[in-house]
């Protein structure tokens, strides 16, 4: 791909090399949709961050590869680490922000 970042990046010192690299390939292949006013969402996300480290707890949570691969996708997509993306989501269903159907 010549002289992108991203060719840079050593995939063994990524968590799970095989899905990260799907998600790089991803990128690199344009097929992920930047998040509009990235500068916002990142403000707000970290925001919603740091309000969850606040007295956070750790949990266990299982979720379908598949799932997971989505989510880290939209997490590569906004910027932000996967894990505090969740946290960001679970902070702002907690505060009746969003909600979900089940």
């Amino acid at each position: 791909m010549g002289n992108r970042i991203d060719d840079n990046i050593d995939m063994a010192v990524l968590d799970d090399s095989e899905e990260e690299k799907e998600l790089l390939d991803a990128y690199q292949r344009g097929e992920l949709i930047p998040v509009e006013n990235q500068e916002e969402m990142r403000r707000k996300l970290r925001q919603a961050a740091k309000a969850t480290i606040e007295k956070a707890k750790h949990i266990s949570v299982r979720v379908t590869e598949k799932d997971l691969r989505k989510i880290k996708a939209k997490a590569v997509a906004t910027g932000i680490p996967y894990h505090t993306l969740l946290g960001s989501l679970l902070h702002q269903y907690a505060d009746g922000k969003i909600s979900v159907s089940i």
